[in-house]
C-alpha cells in the first residue's frame, strides 16, 4: 500500500441513527474509490462493511468495521460504526481514535434519538463533523427542515454547502453553493457519472441567496471573508473552502451536504468534502498522556521521529489468526519485528505482523506511521484502551471510558462437557467488548452474562454458536443492579493464621465513602511505610476490588465508592500479600454494611413516536411504568415523547407498544444513568433475588 504524507490522511467515522443509511453510504464510498467493483447492499446482505453473518441477516451494523481507500491521492481510513444503542461502545471506542466524523441523517426522519447520542459522543471527544442528509429521494424529505433540526437540537451554526436539484422522486443532483455549479448524476448505473453544468436559471436566484447567507455566516469567523463581504466583493471559491475548513476544524460550525446514497447521488461530493473540510492528523493537537510510574503529564507530537505512542481501540477474536488488535499511531513508527511496551501492564511485546484492514480482509505492511490506523496479531494480554509505546520512553495515553452493562442473564452450555470451553470463549468475548461482563454467581455457580440490552446478549449468544460451535441456553434477561453507600463508614479487620512455622498476618483499617468522580472506584492511602510497607498496598487494593465484585446487600457488584487506607499493622515474619488481601476484603465489607448501603437501578432514556389517536393510551402506560416525561414535541405529524423510565419496567415494551398502537408506534431506548432505588422497590427486588439466577 502506498504511503502518503500525513496531511493527506483522513481518519473518519460514519455515525447515525439506525437505518439512516450509514452503511449504504460507506458501500458507495468504497465503490467510487475503487476498493470494490460491485456495490453491496444492506438489504441484500451483501454490504462489505457488514461482514458478520448476523449483520447480513439482521440488516444492521453490530461491530465497527475499518477500511482504507484513496480519493484524489488522499488516504481515507473509514470506520463504519453501529447505529443501534446496544452497541454504543463501538461508537465510543471509534471516536477516541478518529479525527473527523460524518453524521448521516435521514432526509425524512431528521435528528433521531441515536443521532443525538452520537452527536454528543463526538462533541465529548471534540471531533469536527460534517452532516450528510441522506435519502433525499424519499417522499417527505426536507433538507431545510433537517438543517433547522440540527440548529435547534444541538445549538450549532450550520453551513449548508448544497441545495437539492429536484425533490423526492425527481431528486437528480445537487447545487454546490461554494463552486456555484450544479452536479447532475447520470449513467447506466444511476449516479455513476457526474455531469457538471450551470445552475438552472429558475434556481439561480435561490442559490445566490443561500450563498450570500453562507458567506455572511463565515464572515463572522474569518476576517478575509468579512472584508470582502463588507465591501460587497466576490468571495473566491478557494477562500470560501479555506474558511469552511477552519470553522469546521475549530468546531465553530458544521458543514451540511445532501444526497441519496442508495441512488448513488451525492457520494462523490461527500468525498470531496471529507478531503476539503475534515482535519488530517496534522491538524490535531499533540496527544496527551502521563508517565506510567510517576503519573507526570506528558505529550507527544505527531511525527515519525517522536517516540512511539499508539492506542489500542478494538480487539477481535478472529477464528483464523487469533486475537486481532486494532490501534491508532499518534507518534513514532511501528515496524514488523519491533519490541513495544504495553504502558498499562509494563509488559514488552514483539510485533510479528502488521495489517491494513479492509472490513474482514487484510493486507500485510512492513510499518505503520504516525497518524495512521492499522491492526496486528499475536499480542497477548492487551486490552481495549491500552497504550503501545517505546520501552525507553513510556507513556500512558488517556483510556476510553465505557458505560456499565444494564442487562444480565444466565448462560450455560447445552452439553455439560462444554462448560470449560464456554468459560474460555466468554473470556475472549469479554476482552473484545468492554461493555460485556461475565462472572460466576457465588450462590448458584451459574455463569452470568451482562450487556447493554437484550439484543446485545442475543448477538453474543449467536456468535458463540456460529464462531465457536457451542450451543447455549440464555436465561430470561434481567436488570443489572449495583450497590453503593450513602455515607462514610470505617471497617477494621485482622487476618491472623498460625499453623506451625510461618503464619499469615494482615491488619487494616479502611474508610469507605461515596464517590462521584470518573470511574466506579478510587483507592488511596495515608498510612506511613513504617506501619504497612508500601509493597503490600497493591494487595490491599486488590482485596477491596475483589470484595466489590459481590455486593453485601444482594450480591450485586459495588460501584462508586472511594476507599482510603487509614491504619493497620505489620508483622515482620508473618505478613503476606494474601493476608492483607483477605483482611482488606473483610474490612471493606464491614465498612460497607455500616455505610447506609443502597441499591442502584438503571434509568433509561426513552423516545416514543405515536399518532394522535393513541397518545392517551401510551402516556397512561408510560405512567404505569413509573416513567417521567421530560419533553413532548410534534414532528412529521407524530407526537414525540421524551422520557425517563426504570429499565426493570421496560422488558417486553416493544410488544406492549405494538398492541397499544395497532403496530403504528415506535420507540428507542438507551441507558441514561444509575439512580438510587426506593426502599420499597429494593425490598421487592430482594424478595425475588434468588429467582434471577434460576431461569433457563
Amino acid at each position: 500500500m502506498k504511503r502518503v504524507a500525513v496531511d493527506k490522511i483522513r481518519n473518519i467515522g460514519l455515525m447515525a441513527h439506525i437505518d439512516a443509511g450509514k452503511t449504504t453510504t460507506t458501500e458507495r464510498i468504497l465503490f467510487y474509490t475503487g476498493v470494490t467493483y460491485k456495490i453491496g447492499e444492506v438489504d441484500d446482505g451483501t454490504a462489505v462493511m457488514d461482514w458478520m453473518e448476523q449483520e447480513q441477516e439482521r440488516g444492521i451494523t453490530i461491530t465497527s468495521a475499518a477500511t482504507t481507500c484513496f480519493w484524489n491521492d488522499y488516504r481515507i481510513n473509514i470506520i463504519d460504526t453501529p447505529g443501534h444503542v446496544d452497541f454504543t461502545a463501538e461508537v465510543e471506542r471509534s471516536l477516541r481514535v478518529l479525527d473527523g466524523a460524518i453524521i448521516v441523517l435521514c432526509g425524512v426522519g431528521g435528528v433521531e434519538p441515536q443521532t443525538e447520542k452520537v452527536w454528543f459522543q463526538s462533541a465529548k471527544y471534540h471531533i469536527p463533523r460534517i452532516a450528510y442528509v441522506n435519502k433525499m429521494d424519499r417522499v417527505g424529505s426536507d433538507f431545510a427542515d433537517v438543517v433547522g433540526q440540527l440548529e435547534d437540537k444541538f445549538k450549532v451554526i450550520t453551513l449548508p454547502l448544497q441545495l437539492p436539484l429536484g425533490s423526492e422522486d425527481n431528486f437528480c443532483g445537487v447545487i454546490d453553493l461554494v463552486a456555484m455549479k450544479a452536479y447532475r448524476y447520470n449513467g447506466e448505473l444511476p449516479g455513476a457519472r457526474v455531469e457538471t453544468e450551470e445552475i438552472p436559471a429558475e434556481l439561480r436566484d435561490e442559490a445566490l441567496l443561500h450563498r450570500e447567507q453562507l458567506i455572511e455566516r463565515l464572515a463572522e469567523m474569518d476576517n478575509e471573508v468579512m472584508e470582502l463581504f463588507l465591501e460587497k466583493k466576490e468571495v473566491p471559491e478557494a477562500l470560501l473552502k479555506r474558511a469552511v475548513r477552519a470553522a469546521t476544524i475549530d468546531l465553530k460550525a458544521v458543514p451540511v451536504l445532501l444526497g441519496s446514497s442508495f441512488r448513488n447521488k451525492g457520494v462523490q461530493n461527500l468525498l470531496d468534502a471529507v478531503v476539503d473540510y475534515l482535519p488530517s492528523p496534522a491538524d490535531k493537537a499533540d496527544v496527551a498522556g502521563s508517565d506510567p510510574k510517576s503519573g507526570r503529564a506528558l505529550s507527544r507530537k505527531l511525527s515519525d521521529s517522536e517516540p512511539l505512542s499508539a492506542l489500542v481501540f478494538k480487539i477481535i477474536s478472529d477464528p483464523y489468526v487469533g486475537q486481532l488488535v486494532y490501534f491508532r499511531v499518534y507518534s513514532g513508527v511501528i515496524k514488523v519485528g519491533a519490541t513495544v511496551l504495553n504502558g498499562r501492564r509494563g509488559q514488552k511485546l514483539r510485533v510479528a505482523k502488521l495489517l491494513k484492514m479492509h472490513a474482514n480482509k487484510r493486507e500485510e505492511v512492513e510499518a505503520v506511521h504516525s497518524g495512521d490506523i492499522a491492526a496486528t496479531v499475536g499480542l497477548k494480554d492487551v486490552a481495549t484502551g491500552d497504550t503501545l509505546c517505546d520501552e525507553r520512553h513510556p507513556i500512558l495515553l488517556d483510556a476510553i471510558q465505557f458505560p456499565e452493562p444494564v442487562v444480565q442473564a444466565t448462560i450455560e452450555p447445552r452439553l455439560t462437557s462444554e462448560h470449560q470451553k464456554l468459560d474460555e470463549v466468554l473470556a475472549k468475548l469479554v476482552s473484545e467488548d468492554p461493555t460485556l461482563k461475565s462472572y460466576v454467581d457465588s450462590h448458584t455457580g451459574q455463569a452470568i452474562l451482562s450487556g447493554m440490552g437484550e439484543l446485545h446478549l442475543e448477538v453474543i449468544q449467536e456468535r458463540i454458536k456460529r464462531e465457536f460451535k457451542i450451543q447455549t441456553k440464555l436465561g430470561k434477561p434481567r436488570v443489572a443492579y449495583y450497590e453503593t453507600v450513602r455515607q462514610a463508614a470505617r471497617g477494621e479487620e485482622k487476618y491472623v493464621k498460625q499453623s506451625g512455622g510461618k503464619g499469615q498476618y494482615g491488619h487494616v483499617l479502611l474508610e469507605v465513602r461515596p464517590f462521584d468522580g470518573d470511574g466506579k472506584f478510587k483507592f488511596s492511602s495515608r498510612v506511613k511505610p513504617g506501619i504497612i510497607p508500601k509493597e503490600f498496598l497493591p494487595a490491599i487494593e486488590q482485596g477491596v476490588l475483589e470484595a466489590m465484585d459481590i455486593g453485601v446487600i444482594a450480591g450485586f457488584p459495588i460501584t462508586h465508592v472511594e476507599v482510603e487506607l487509614l491504619d493497620g499493622s505489620f508483622h515482620e515474619e508473618d505478613s503476606t500479600e494474601l493476608a492483607y488481601k483477605i483482611a482488606a476484603s473483610m474490612a471493606f465489607k464491614t465498612a460497607f454494611r455500616k455505610g447506609n448501603p443502597i441499591m442502584l437501578e438503571p434509568i433509561m432514556k426513552v423516545e416514543i413516536a405515536v399518532q394522535d389517536d393513541y397518545l392517551g393510551e401510551v402516556m397512561a402506560d408510560l405512567n404505569a411504568r413509573q416513567g417521567k416525561v421530560t419533553n413532548m414535541d410534534l414532528k412529521n405529524g407524530l407526537h414525540v415523547i421524551d422520557g425517563q423510565v426504570p429499565l426493570s419496567l421496560m422488558f417486553g415494551y416493544a410488544k406492549a407498544l405494538r398492541t397499544l398502537t395497532q403496530g403504528r408506534g415506535n420507540y428507542s431506548l438507551e441507558f441514561l444513568k444509575y439512580s438510587e432505588m426506593s426502599e420499597d422497590k429494593m425490598k421487592d427486588v430482594l424478595k425475588t433475588q434468588l429467582g434471577i439466577y434460576t431461569t433457563n
